[in-house]
């Protein structure tokens, strides 16, 4: 009997093992994954197949990392607000145009995409210090054109996106006029549970027993939960409720840390949205929420009007 509990407790112990020595190799590859299996990292289109109205924009970070990055505007001289869009985790800025098409339609508004270290055509390699990096270099850009009105940026970031654009709208009270963020999680350290039960013993942020011993070991642990508290700007919550991925419930903790500390704070459920398509399967009601939003936090100054674009 001895021997059997033995070498059950080995066999544990070494999956156990097993499963911390993989996720110290590839969490990189976990968390960031620039090419989607069975397709190439380059661009496999650009908005100009879209007919879209755009520029390619160079940056460099404060580390010296050289940053590809659309900007793409409704017309010429269009002075709506300016969102600023950070993409989920896999893939490029290119498999995200369609949307981004429909958003210039449905939002009046001109959209920044900046593509991340090492995905697309930017160079270098993912990090959470080098993003946020990234991030602040594509901010800091907007905020010096003058084709723009820099008092209406938005920040939107989808699930890695939104974590990466919550530390900028904290970090950034005021160039940031507000923040959106769908299908996000509260933290990686919560998602390590997420993707491997067996490590939400170890490893995890927002359970009520607190921090896990092995917590350390998460280089990028992109905890959004502690950030979001400390957000001064209106903040509106997008939640699929079919997200495949992050659970609904890291949203809706989310927004209860935020809602604690921050009235202007909107909450937002898509009962058949999924992680990567609530914003198609969320049809109207999905752009109209953002309208609204964006009507209420960033409200319209010059004659930048749906009648004005119909008249160009």
């Amino acid at each position: 009997m001895v021997s059997y509990v033995s070498v059950l407790l080995y066999g544990v112990g070494g999956i156990v093992v097993a499963g911390m020595a993989l996720l110290v190799a590839f969490q990189e590859k976990l968390v960031y994954v620039p090419v989607v299996p069975g397709l190439t990292k380059s661009y496999p289109m650009t908005p100009a197949r879209l007919r879209l109205l755009y520029e390619d924009v160079w940056l460099r970070s404060s580390d010296g990392v050289r940053l590809h990055s659309w900007f793409i505007k409704l017309f010429p001289d269009c002075r709506g607000p300016t969102i600023l869009f950070f993409q989920e985790n896999a893939g490029n800025i290119a498999h995200r145009l369609e949307m981004v098409r429909i958003m210039l339609q449905r939002l009046q508004c001109n959209v920044f995409m900046l593509s991340y270290r090492g995905y697309g055509a930017s160079e270098g390699f993912s990090s959470q210090l080098g993003i946020t990096k990234d991030a602040q270099a594509a901010l800091d850009h907007l905020f010096q054109r003058t084709d723009i009105d820099t008092s209406r940026i938005i920040v939107f970031g989808r699930s890695l996106g939104g974590a990466v654009g919550a530390v900028l709208t904290k970090n950034n009270p005021d160039k940031v006029a507000a923040i959106i963020l769908e299908n996000t999680f509260t933290s990686i350290l919560d998602m390590a549970g997420v993707l491997l039960p067996f490590l939400k013993w170890f490893i995890g942020k927002s359970s009520s027993k607190g921090p896990r011993l092995l917590n350390f070991l998460v280089r990028s642990p992109w905890n959004t939960i502690d950030v979001i508290g400390e957000i001064k700007q209106p903040i509106l919550f997008l939640s699929g409720l079919q997200d495949e991925m992050v659970p609904p419930s890291h949203m809706q903790m989310l927004y209860a840390k935020a809602a604690a500390r921050n009235q202007q704070c909107s909450f937002v459920e898509f009962p058949n949205g999924m992680h990567m398509d609530t914003w198609l399967s969320g049809g109207d009601r999905y752009w109209s929420t953002i309208q609204e939003f964006l009507e209420k936090t960033v409200p319209q100054k010059n004659s930048d009007s749906k009648q004005d674009f119909e008249a160009r």
